[in-house]
């Protein structure tokens, strides 16, 4: 258990990346390397930074982990913003202010829910940047939370411990969310046109969102 005040103890070779990533783009670089923890196997994980480091692989809450302790000891808050969708597939970002605006580190294995420049002047627009590349077949944006996980998960140990770190989605899921309002017109709309380009190029995952200027790089796999 670590209270706030106390140390956090690294490893040499953690120090060594924490030192090497100094930025929010720097992180949703590094990330982008790493290949998306599939959980081979059926075993579900969720793993702390450590585990990330450990086994050079994340989904989008060890992502969302990683990022958030890298940053910290850069003096970013350790803030994310919990997403809900209607078929229960939820999504967690790390999101950070520079000069004001904010911007968002993501790991996924859709290509719009990666992360966001800094240049949303709320967590709404920033969270709301997400609602179109959430619809797929069966996905849909109902409400966003963003959380200081420091203040949430108090003397837990989730970012250094060992183990899975399965409390941290638990918090999250009884958090309440502001919900995000929506047509059914809008959404059957962005659903068709999801289902014909996934039909029409063999089941790649599409990129043809406006905005896409306000996107972060994609990991090679979607470029």
């Amino acid at each position: 258990m670590r209270s706030d005040t106390t140390p956090l103890r690294f490893t040499a070779r953690e120090r060594r990346l924490i030192a090497r990533l100094r930025t929010p783009a720097a992180v949703q670089r590094y990330l982008n390397t790493l290949p998306y923890n599939q959980e081979p196997g059926g075993r579900a994980t969720l793993r702390s930074f450590r585990g990330v480091v450990r086994t050079g692989a994340a989904h989008c809450l060890e992502a969302a982990l990683f990022a958030t302790v890298v940053l910290e000891q850069h003096g970013y808050p350790p803030r994310v913003i919990s997403f809900e969708s209607i078929d229960e597939l939820d999504h967690v970002i790390f999101v950070y202010q520079q000069r004001g605006q904010w911007g968002s580190i993501a790991r996924s294995r859709d290509p719009g829910l990666h992360g966001r420049r800094p240049v949303f002047a709320t967590p709404r627009a920033l969270a709301l940047s997400y609602f179109d590349p959430y619809v797929d077949f069966t996905g849909r944006l109902t409400g966003y939370t963003v959380v200081n996980l420091a203040t949430l998960m108090g003397d837990y140990d989730w970012r250094l411990a060992p183990t899975n770190v399965w409390k941290v989605e638990r918090e999250l899921l009884d958090l309440p969310h502001r919900p995000i309002k929506s047509s059914d017109r809008r959404v059957d709309a962005l659903r068709r046109r999801y289902r014909a380009f996934r039909a029409r190029h063999g089941g790649r995952k599409p990129v043809f969102y406006k905005r896409r200027d306000r996107w972060t790089p994609l990991p090679p796999e979607f470029q």
